[in-house]
């Protein structure tokens, strides 16, 4: 993760400076296939993104512990009526 200027380079990136046609080719296919991984690895994605989600949710709460309350209420009222819907709709 660090090119040889010892300048930090992300995985799906290539470090400037390489002047060997064959490291150069290396270092592009390397960074290629690490961001096909990053963008096709969709569980990875799915856990950034609860953790990112769940790390909001927690300083609202922090931040507003009544607001917190009606929207926990608001959600658990949102997912009953969606489920007695679906029950509904399926005895039907």
């Amino acid at each position: 993760m660090s090119s040889s200027a010892g300048v930090p380079v992300p995985r799906t990136g290539v470090p400037l400076g390489i002047t060997d046609p064959v490291e150069k080719a290396r270092a592009e296919l390397k960074a290629a296939l690490a961001a096909i991984e990053e963008k096709a690895n969709v569980p990875a994605r799915v856990a950034r993104a609860t953790e990112k989600r769940v790390g909001a949710a927690r300083a609202f709460a922090r931040r507003n512990p009544a607001g917190a309350a009606v929207a926990a209420v608001g959600v658990a009222v949102a997912v009953g009526a969606l489920v007695w819907g679906a029950v509904r709709l399926y005895t039907r």
